[in-house]
């Protein structure tokens, strides 16, 4: 099939790879404009940007596709289908409408749960056991399109929200293989998404990456990994944003009388919470690598009766 492929961020890779490794014709990638990244704030480009140039395939970075030149210039591609991965950009109705089997969207949760812009982090930081990967036309709506395809995948305990992007991006690149094929044989028929159990994905806030100790540890611990590796959950120490990217629970359920919440209780870190207690095993201090909790106490030692910011 003829394809304008929309994408800009890893999640989108897998998809891209396996449908030009697939044989697709790709008539062009589109992609979010290179950002400012790293120290020096040099322009960079996406990865699916980096991608699609090492395959010498042709490659659009508009700041937006509300204009008419915009509209014009992707309906000029005569695409059969534009399939979308993480593209970033808000898609027009006559950007939907600018192909023969419109946008075909890709979504990492079992809609309608999770729309919006944090499907992956909002699950592990909610708890849930259970997600998937959603393969759906899309429409005028916050992913509210007829569901093509739905595939569930199962959140391991212990689970990052990297771990789990990672998995989903695998997923997905073959679901799209398959619906692409269905949409040419007219063998799939799409699904109304059920408007039982709406739940919103909402961007991540760096306010809310900061740890609540009052809390419980349980909700610390999903916190965590929801946010792990990045933005990453934080506290603060002598005036210094520590991430905390995996961690493990004791005393669950138990009330520390004798202890305020952030407390530091011994020389491994364990911390009070809300309820019971957490011991962060993977940290990052600014500016450096992610490294065991034991090996930064070792050269910044955060001592027992120590209260957390």
């Amino acid at each position: 099939m003829r394809l304008i492929f929309m994408g800009t961020p890893e999640f989108a890779l897998p998809t891209l790879r396996a449908l030009v490794e697939a044989g697709h014709e790709i008539a062009v990638v589109y992609t979010q404009p290179p950002r400012p990244a790293g120290r020096g704030h040099k322009e960079r480009l996406s990865p699916v940007h980096q991608y699609a140039l090492s395959q010498n395939l042709p490659v659009h970075s508009p700041a937006t596709l509300k204009g008419l030149a915009a509209q014009q210039a992707f309906r000029e591609h005569r695409a059969d289908a534009a399939v979308v991965a993480a593209y970033g950009l808000l898609l027009p109705q006559a950007i939907l409408d600018g192909t023969r089997l419109g946008c075909i969207n890709v979504h990492p949760s079992l809609l309608p749960r999770w729309r919006g812009a944090a499907p992956i982090q909002r699950a592990v930081m909610a708890g849930d056991t259970e997600t998937g990967v959603v393969i759906m036309r899309m429409d005028a709506g916050l992913d509210t399109g007829d569901m093509l395809m739905v595939e569930r995948f199962a959140i391991l305990p212990g689970m990052t929200a990297g771990q789990l992007h990672d998995a989903l991006a695998d997923r997905a690149a073959p679901m799209v293989l398959l619906t692409l094929e269905g949409l040419r044989n007219g063998t799939i028929a799409p699904v109304r998404q059920s408007e039982i159990g709406v739940t919103y994905a909402r961007k991540i806030t760096k306010e809310e990456c900061r740890i609540d100790w009052r809390e419980p540890a349980a909700v610390i611990h999903n916190k965590i990994l929801g946010l792990s590796p990045h933005p990453g959950a934080f506290f603060v120490y002598k005036g210094e944003a520590i991430k905390i990217l995996d961690a493990e629970i004791y005393d669950k359920g138990k009330l520390f009388k004798d202890f305020s919440p952030g407390a530091v209780i011994d020389n491994y870190l364990t911390i009070v919470c809300g309820e019971g207690s957490l011991s962060p095993s993977l940290v990052q201090r600014p500016g450096k690598k992610p490294m065991p909790a034991r090996e930064m106490l070792k050269g910044h030692p955060i001592p027992p009766g120590t209260i957390l910011e």
